[in-house]
């Protein structure tokens, strides 16, 4: 372990808690959260450095990888709570949904039980019982099960999709064209990573359970893109791309790379039903969008 600040003390705080996944989206926002609340923050990072712009809210940084058990040995030491929002989007190191999301996390988990930590957060999928045919829902939602026989006292959140999977519509929207899976009358409510913080941090200091959580406001994805145009100062001009053909680069994309066409699939689920959980936080899409930068 190594302090952020050489030379710098510690103080006694409420809770003593593990972040894995702060160079992530999320565990970022979590880490700064739980610090404005005056708990102790150890962070999990493979490549400390990326941890440089938020060390002014860590007190430790904890250097180990979670797909090799023997580097987890000392993390969880001293440590009252663990929150993990770990998994892999893109392939890396020919690593796979399994490899991450689920033994890593169960490598994780294993450490905790291990050094006698009291509770366990983790954040999985929306509506993930329903969508376990999918290999990354199933990674996840297989360490769930892990994590609910284990006897630790355990949290699950469960949000609809992050602020940051958007950015990629507002891109789109800045070519001049936008490009919806399906009729794009399927309704979401994503939440911004700082308001999902929040609802990890009260999971860490309250009772445990599964929490579904999304933002806001609730949108067609129709809703999404001509926002993203509004907010980009173009004439909207948005493709329709039929549920049968995204089907059918699902299995062709198989062929060359099953991670890939995982994502595909996920993605495409999720453009093409209804994703709306219970409401919180402040933060808009709108001013997301617009933080990220208006007309190009």
């Amino acid at each position: 372990m190594r302090s952020p600040t050489p030379g710098g003390a510690v103080e006694t705080q409420s809770k003593r808690v593990l972040v894995a996944g702060a160079t992530g989206y999320l565990g970022g926002f979590v880490a700064r959260e739980l610090h404005a609340r005056g708990h102790f923050v150890r962070a999990l990072a493979r490549l400390p450095e990326k941890l440089d712009g938020m060390r002014d809210c860590l007190d430790e940084i904890a250097e180990a990888e979670v797909t090799r058990p023997e580097t987890l040995e000392q993390v969880c030491h001293g440590i009252d709570v663990v929150f993990s929002s770990v998994g892999i989007t893109r392939q890396k190191d020919g690593l796979s949904f399994r490899d991450v999301d689920y033994r890593g996390n169960k490598n994780l988990l294993d450490a905790a039980l291990g050094a006698g930590v009291k509770k366990f957060v983790y954040v999985s999928v929306f509506d993930g019982a329903k969508l376990r045919h999918l290999d990354i829902v199933r990674a996840h939602e297989d360490f769930v099960d892990e994590l609910r026989a284990s006897g630790i006292e355990y949290a699950v959140l469960r949000p609809t999709g992050y602020f940051s999977d958007m950015g990629e519509m507002l891109e789109m929207a800045r070519r001049g064209r936008v490009w919806l899976i399906g009729s794009g009358k399927s309704r979401v409510n994503p939440i911004h990573g700082a308001d999902l913080a929040v609802a990890c941090a009260d999971a860490i200091e309250g009772a445990g359970g599964e929490v579904d959580v999304g933002g806001p406001e609730t949108m067609t994805w129709e809703e999404v893109a001509n926002l993203t145009f509004r907010v980009v100062g173009k004439p909207v001009k948005v493709t329709r791309i039929p549920e049968w053909l995204m089907w059918s680069a699902v299995r062709l994309v198989r062929v060359f790379s099953r991670h890939q066409a995982e994502l595909l699939a996920f993605f495409t689920t999720m453009a093409t039903t209804d994703v709306v959980a219970p409401s919180t936080g402040t933060h808009t899409l709108e001013d997301h969008f617009r933080q990220l930068g208006g007309p190009s």
